[in-house]
């Protein structure tokens, strides 16, 4: 039996540099994950199953938006159309990211499959040139730590009736994080300073709907706005 060839210097650094870029992840994924795992065994489904679900569909707030549907007994066809609703802002996600991805088409698929918010955030940091398969493992971690904290969750939940509060800030300090990062990365302030701009705007106008009005907003400063670099090669 041949022993595996040790890893050569550029693959151990690449290697510590997807565990670098998911930590960030993983300290919001973790929690976050034993929350719907939890919640999700407390509204009387399996253990399992909410491993499962985190497998399979693996989309952060719509999978909070199922437990009280199962709870309610909806059926699987209204549970996935308001999956597919909710998670539309990925198409144009992978849209800005097909370049980058791995051509071998399961690699390729599942990357489509994995990108959320967090992900995309790390990825769009990334230099032009970074390995595909760098690309698939920050990926693939991701999943994991979210999977991870999933299955803790469900265990911890078919077992003790445990307080959740403080817990709901998680997701809140995870994007503060990422903001940061693509705040070091960026040439220009101009990306945050029309985000900041967009929601205080949403928010005098419609309070309850700031998020989506600021979004649209940002995406037609983004339509309008471009770098001088590309004005000059228009």
């Amino acid at each position: 039996m041949t022993s595996p060839s040790p890893r050569t210097p550029e693959e151990s650094a690449a290697l510590s540099s997807v565990w670098t870029l998911t930590m960030p992840v993983a300290m919001g994924y973790m929690p976050l994950g034993m929350v719907f795992g939890f919640l999700f065994v407390q509204a009387g489904a399996t253990a399992w199953l909410a491993v499962l679900a985190s497998i399979v569909v693996y989309a952060g707030a719509a999978q909070y938006m199922m437990i009280p549907m199962i709870a309610a007994g909806l059926p699987v066809s209204s549970i996935a159309l308001a999956t597919l609703i909710i998670n539309l802002r990925h198409m144009f996600y992978g849209l800005s990211l097909l370049g980058k991805f791995p051509q071998s088409k399961l690699p390729r698929w599942y990357m489509v499959f994995a990108l959320t918010d967090e992900t995309y955030s790390v990825l769009t940091t990334l230099p032009t040139g970074t390995p595909a398969r760098q690309l698939l493992g920050i990926a693939a971690l991701n999943h994991i730590w979210w999977v991870l904290g999933t299955a803790i969750g469900a265990i911890i939940g078919a077992q003790a009736q445990l307080p959740l509060s403080g817990l709901d800030f998680v997701l809140a300090a995870l994007f503060a994080v990422l903001a940061v990062e693509q705040w070091r990365i960026k040439t220009s302030p101009l990306p945050l300073w029309t985000a900041l701009v967009s929601y205080a705007l949403a928010y005098a106008v419609a309070p309850a709907h700031a998020l989506v009005i600021a979004i649209a907003l940002s995406i037609a400063a983004g339509m309008f706005c471009r770098p001088r670099a590309d004005r000059r090669g228009a």
